[in-house]
């Protein structure tokens, strides 16, 4: 039966029999058999078949959600009864918003500290679709903004405040300013994350609340882009200020914080909403628990 679920799992996950069927180490035709045998005995039909895969029908659905917590419970159960063979070890799989990647080594360096056979994979995502992945088992946690957007069926732990800054070149517009508003923000070109990504839509809403309309002259989803550009002293930006700080920008770029509104946004770690967690997530979350007041101290501080 947990077999026939992963195959429910990885179909939802990968929206193609083919696919699914090579995520999973098996034949399409076991898949496809895995998946009729489980239909059979519910005695309802879970996808719409065609000549591609087409989707889950309403019952489907429902079993997907419970394939979710029963997969889940059993992942945890085979990772609690290792732990209590050999202590905590295994991946644990993490991703971030690219605004929130800086702060990831804050989190897993402590952690790698107490617990040495612990690996990480850490990968930059959307929000939605951290949200997404944590909802098909494919992560065990991520960096994102908490009270934006809805996050589905997890548990939440807030890390620290976000709050903004304009980069520009020091001989150039505002260059010389202690603070700038979001109005006068909103009348330079500026590089900015593609609109897919959530801290992009808190800067479009910042910017037409105070009266603009962004029209940025380069986008990226990858911060990188946008600090070479901004390195080069050509080009202005809206980044957080914990960014700022971590990149180390030249002499001839400014942070310049921005108020009037004095925006700020919550980061913080979403895990699966589950009871019992997983040994490793547990673990993870109880490190992050206990490091969050001193990270949002620093943040704040800058």
């Amino acid at each position: 039966m947990i077999e026939r679920l992963e195959f429910i799992l990885a179909l939802a996950r990968e929206q193609h029999f083919g696919r699914a069927a090579l995520a999973c180490g098996v034949s399409q035709q076991t898949l496809s058999a895995g998946v009729k045998q489980l239909e059979e005995r519910l005695g309802v039909l879970l996808v719409q078949r065609g000549s591609r895969f087409q989707g889950f029908t309403p019952e489907g659905e429902r079993v997907l959600d419970w394939a979710r917590r029963i997969v889940g419970d059993a992942r945890a159960m085979r990772q609690e009864v290792a732990a209590l063979k050999r202590g905590l070890s295994g991946m644990l799989r993490m991703a971030a918003v690219p605004t929130a990647t800086p702060m990831v080594a804050a989190l897993t360096t402590p952690f790698r500290a107490r617990h040495p056979a612990v690996r990480f994979t850490v990968q930059s995502s959307t929000s939605h679709e951290i949200g997404r992945q944590i909802a098909n088992l494919e992560l065990d946690a991520g960096l994102t903004y908490l009270g934006n957007e809805p996050l589905g069926r997890v548990t939440t732990l807030p890390l620290y405040r976000e709050h903004y800054r304009l980069l520009t070149a020091a001989d150039g517009i505002y260059g010389g300013r202690q603070s700038v508003t979001w109005a006068e923000v909103g009348r330079i070109p500026l590089c900015l994350l593609t609109p897919d990504m959530q801290n992009r839509r808190i800067i479009d809403r910042q910017l037409r609340a105070a009266g603009g309309e962004p029209a940025p002259l380069l986008e990226s989803n990858s911060m990188i882009v946008l600090v070479t550009h901004v390195r080069t002293a050509k080009w202005a930006s809206i980044m957080p200020a914990v960014l700022a700080e971590t990149f180390k920008l030249s002499e001839r770029v400014r942070s310049v914080p921005i108020t009037e509104p004095d925006v700020a946004h919550t980061i913080g770690l979403v895990v699966p909403e589950r009871d019992p967690m997983t040994p490793l997530v547990a673990a993870f979350l109880s490190e992050a628990r206990a490091i969050a007041p001193d990270l949002a101290a620093s943040i704040a501080a800058l």
